[in-house]
């Protein structure tokens, strides 16, 4: 099972979204959205995991 890069998620192979770049990198991407967010600039928003860990960490 992959796991998303940008929201930390588990999810079924045959879903999501594979990108390779040109520096050999590969990406698992599990929708859409964490596809379109990612090319975005990188922002705390609240539906993904790894922030709520950071917040957790940081108390």
């Amino acid at each position: 099972m992959p796991k998303c890069v940008y929201c930390g998620k588990n999810y079924e192979f045959p879903r999501g979204t594979t990108i390779a770049t040109n520096k050999g990198n590969v990406h698992y991407l599990c929708s859409g959205k964490c596809r379109k967010n990612m090319e975005m600039k990188r922002r705390k928003v609240r539906w993904i995991s790894k922030t709520k860990k950071v917040k957790e960490e940081k108390k």
